[in-house]
């Protein structure tokens, strides 16, 4: 009977442990989903040079004064860096090649006098997209672990739960704004289409 009740315990210990653990790796995963798909939100290169740099200039957490200045320069930069791209787009000319520029009221600039860049000007959801690629950007640094040990050492219990809540909450809000002012700009520190680089490829095989 004894025998019994213990394995019984055992079981019950286990099967709890189990879904604790089946709990917390479903709350991990949502949170890097949540984390991914903001990041699709910013350019490529700004995200990794942040992710490169942080962890170096906090000294993975453990902050002196000159840390927390350097990394809070490196934040406001690639947040510069982020707001910028929204406003940068390029093209594929009649040989196939890529050219990056900056958007303009009438087009793109440095313009060619072969191409029509008029479709490519100034738009109202420019400055929408600038917006929330720097709240998504804000977001995503402020909330890193090497940030917050760095800035705010006592903020680390919270950090946890705001990586489950921030991320999808953000996205949500951002994935709603992007189907009213949709994102058709591909800028400088963004990947190209599969629409763009299809093209690229058809009209280089043209060409040739």
């Amino acid at each position: 009977m004894g025998a019994s009740t213990s394995t019984s315990t055992s079981a019950s210990n286990t099967e709890a442990l189990t879904t604790s653990q089946t709990t917390s790796s479903s709350a991990s995963a949502k949170t890097f989903t949540g984390i991914g798909n903001l990041i699709k939100l910013l350019p490529t290169g700004t995200i990794f040079l942040f992710q490169f740099l942080n962890p170096v200039l906090t000294n993975s957490g453990s902050c002196e004064v000159v840390n927390k200045t350097l990394d809070a320069i490196l934040i406001a930069l690639c947040g510069i860096s982020c707001c910028f791209a929204s406003f940068t787009d390029s093209y594929t000319d009649s040989s196939g090649n890529t050219h990056y520029g900056i958007v303009t009221s009438t087009g793109l600039w440095p313009s060619s006098s072969s191409e029509d860049l008029s479709k490519y000007k100034l738009r109202f959801g420019d400055f929408v997209h600038a917006f929330f690629a720097v709240i998504v950007f804000a977001a995503l640094s402020l909330l890193d672990s090497n940030t917050v040990s760095c800035f705010y050492p006592d903020f680390v219990s919270e950090q946890k739960t705001l990586l489950q809540v921030l991320p999808p909450v953000i996205g949500v809000i951002s994935g709603s704004v992007f189907m009213i002012f949709p994102n058709t700009r591909h800028g400088i520190g963004y990947l190209l289409s599969d629409d763009q680089s299809s093209t690229s490829t058809t009209t280089t095989t043209t060409s040739a």
